[in-house]
């Protein structure tokens, strides 16, 4: 007797339709599951045979062969528990019971309880693209699409009833919003430049460097970022959390953008992707679709820093394992804050460096070339001033993302954001020959490589935007070229 169930798999972030197979037949009496099963997933042989005796049916005697198809893609979890069951039970009953229209998840307890699983976000993805109801654990905490059709279920009783239409389905618990911390730009005193970079990083979503000693609000200035970026769409909204599933952590909908500060002690893996095992997410894809913040960049070795040259150049990393390969997005916008030395007193008007020459070079060889060429601006902060510390708030966050959000849709109508113009479309660009003379200069002053000759042009075109203007003039390439911090 055979029966096929439809379930899902994570592959990095991206839910796969993995069927269940069964096959009941005489023999000696063995359970056994094969198709790349995890040591989890073969521990399941006997949750699942005590949930189905706890459920009030008897398990088949004989033969119980069950494959996970495709038998090439690696199985990790409790996530096939509540399937695995269904599965046996229906070929068991000579397909008296049909389970093809659920996409079934979850764990189960040797009472038969169902338990949430990290993969219940994916199946309602699965689900929905075959027409199938997902059937999952009612205190699953999910924000799938209008689209989905959810059933939410207590035990591996209740499935049953479910599917065999004797007993109605719960409701699956809404995930309440998420509650963040609110950073205003209006709380950040003085530092004009400081400000207007962080509006032009956001309308752009170019990486933005802030150098300066330490109190002088560099990582204030980080943690307002969100509060003036353009909020997440549904889509991607749906595509944060599935992220965040795959790094065995909820994501509450929100539609203010990720923002993830990892310790500067993290771990490679930690920080790109990977582990042992079945390769999980990093803070990197954590924090896609929002901002990855690098305080104290200069603590952060130099190999994992260099780690991350590819994945934000390339908006995707991909760790591969000898069973498979895998692919995390990391659409991110990267902020780092640095101090200028360790003591972090270097260039300060009051306080002076206490540094030897040889542990500022080692401080400063930690960030190699390459890795601070991929930051669009580089920008410096001094002390504060007295004065402004006592004066007025500066301008709200609300004002700021106005303008930003007007830019963005400007940028959305040309086909792209900024910040990913190839070459040949920056060649298309119009500049007034103020602006085309006033960056040769700065190639033939300030040592411009061409990778910092498309990022000025993104820059500026950026600062146009914000104008609502069409064509790049000398001043907004000179503003590039200070954001940068390749003038005075």
């Amino acid at each position: 007797m055979y029966s096929s169930v439809t379930s899902c798999a994570l592959v990095g972030v991206d839910p796969r339709a993995v069927q269940i197979e069964t096959v009941v037949s005489r023999g000696s009496g063995g359970f056994v599951i094969v198709g790349l099963p995890d040591t989890a997933i073969r521990e399941s042989r006997e949750r699942v045979r005590s949930a189905i005796r706890e459920a009030g049916h008897h398990f088949p005697g004989g033969n119980v062969v069950v494959n996970l198809s495709p038998a090439d893609l690696p199985k990790v979890g409790a996530t096939y528990d509540l399937p695995i069951a269904l599965s046996v039970l229906a070929a068991a009953s000579d397909n008296r019971l049909n389970f093809d229209r659920f996409v079934p998840v979850g764990e189960l307890s040797l009472h038969g309880r169902v338990r949430p699983v990290r993969a219940a976000l994916g199946a309602t993805v699965v689900a929905e693209h075959q027409g199938k109801t997902c059937l999952l654990s009612s205190d699953s905490s999910i924000a799938a699409s209008d689209d989905a059709e959810i059933a939410g279920v207590t035990s591996l009783a209740h499935a049953v009833a479910v599917a065999q239409g004797r007993r109605e389905p719960d409701h699956v618990r809404q995930p309440a919003d998420v509650v963040t911390e609110s950073f205003d730009l209006a709380d950040v005193r003085d530092q004009p430049v400081a400000r207007r970079a962080l509006e032009v990083a956001a309308a752009g979503r170019h990486h933005l460097l802030f150098v300066g000693p330490p109190g002088v609000g560099k990582t204030m200035l980080a943690r307002c970022l969100p509060s003036i970026l353009p909020p997440l769409d549904a889509s991607d909204q749906r595509e944060v959390a599935l992220v965040w599933a795959a790094a065995g952590a909820d994501r509450p909908p929100s539609a203010t953008p990720p923002f993830r500060a990892p310790h500067h002690s993290s771990s490679m893996a930690a920080l790109v992707g990977g582990g042992a095992g079945l390769p999980t997410p990093g803070e990197a894809s954590r924090a896609h679709r929002g901002v990855l913040f690098l305080d104290e960049l200069g603590e952060f070795p130099t190999r994992v820093l260099d780690a991350l040259r590819q994945p934000i150049e390339d908006g995707f990393v991909s760790v591969a394992r000898q069973a498979a390969s895998f692919r995390f997005p990391t659409a991110v916008q990267l902020i780092a804050a640095s101090n200028p030395c360790p003591c972090g007193n270097l260039g300060d008007r009051i306080e002076p460096c206490t540094c030897i020459e040889s542990r500022k070079a080692r401080y400063v060889a930690r960030l190699s070339g390459p890795f601070l060429d991929r930051f669009d601006m580089r920008v410096s902060l001094g002390r504060l001033r007295p004065a402004a510390l006592a004066g007025p708030k500066g301008e709200p966050s609300s004002a700021v993302r106005a303008r930003v959000v007007a830019a963005r849709q400007r940028q959305s109508d040309r086909g792209k954001l900024n910040s990913r113009l190839s070459a040949s479309d920056l060649d298309d660009l119009e500049m007034s020959s103020e602006a085309v003379a006033a960056l040769s200069a700065a190639v033939e002053e300030s040592n411009l490589s061409a990778r910092g000759w498309d990022r000025v042009r993104r820059v500026a075109r950026t600062i146009v935007d914000l104008e609502a203007g069409a064509i790049v003039e000398g001043r907004h390439v000179k503003e590039a070229l200070l954001l940068r911090g390749c003038m005075a």
